[in-house]
């Protein structure tokens, strides 16, 4: 397995559309106002969060059970700009849709500009065969309310290529969170 290039992930891009919208550059203003940057990096692609954001509270006394999932421990909300409680805990959904080639694995980490405020992005990887938007884990890990920005950058995947293709795609299995294109929450 090999990490992949910025001219790698443009060749695919334009073989497959494995990421769509696909944006060549990394864009860092967005009408004279400087962003968290977004797009193709060296050896990456830097995705956007989009302004779908269901975020965790106590309101009911929901448990988080992973076999057993109450969808009233999550408030809904759209906006431009999320904000996420201390110790709290937010998803989200990736502006970007991917298309996983079989032979590809991806991996999600965040931004240096979030973290280096106590927000932690996690997201499972992209499994070869894998299609949809991203659901985004976030954790506000300070004692303080946290900002995340809708429409800019907030992880980058690093896409690592195998010689050859897998023998069971996600695709093939089934996987439960194949093509979602909302914010799927758990499922056993």
């Amino acid at each position: 397995m090999s990490i992949c290039s910025d001219k790698w992930i443009k060749q695919k891009v334009e073989e497959s559309q494995m990421i769509e919208p696909f944006i060549p550059e990394q864009i860092r203003k967005h009408n004279g106002q400087s962003i968290i940057s977004y797009g193709l990096s060296s050896f990456g692609y830097d995705i956007r969060v989009s302004n779908h954001f269901r975020i965790f509270t106590n309101v009911y006394g929901a448990v988080v059970d992973p076999k057993a999932f109450d969808s009233k421990g999550l408030v809904e909300i759209e906006s431009d700009v999320c904000l996420i409680p201390p110790n709290s805990f937010a998803l989200a959904l990736s502006v970007e849709k991917f298309k996983i080639p079989r032979n590809v694995l991806t991996i999600c980490v965040g931004k240096s500009t979030y973290a280096r405020c106590g927000i932690i992005v996690n997201v499972t990887p992209f499994e070869p065969g894998w299609e949809g938007k991203a659901v985004l884990e976030i954790s506000n890990t300070t004692p303080l309310p946290a900002k995340v920005y809708a429409n800019e950058g907030l992880a980058q995947v690093l896409f690592f290529e195998s010689q050859a293709p897998c023998d069971i795609s996600y695709a093939d299995r089934n996987g439960k969170y194949q093509n979602q294109t909302n914010i799927a929450l758990p499922q056993v």
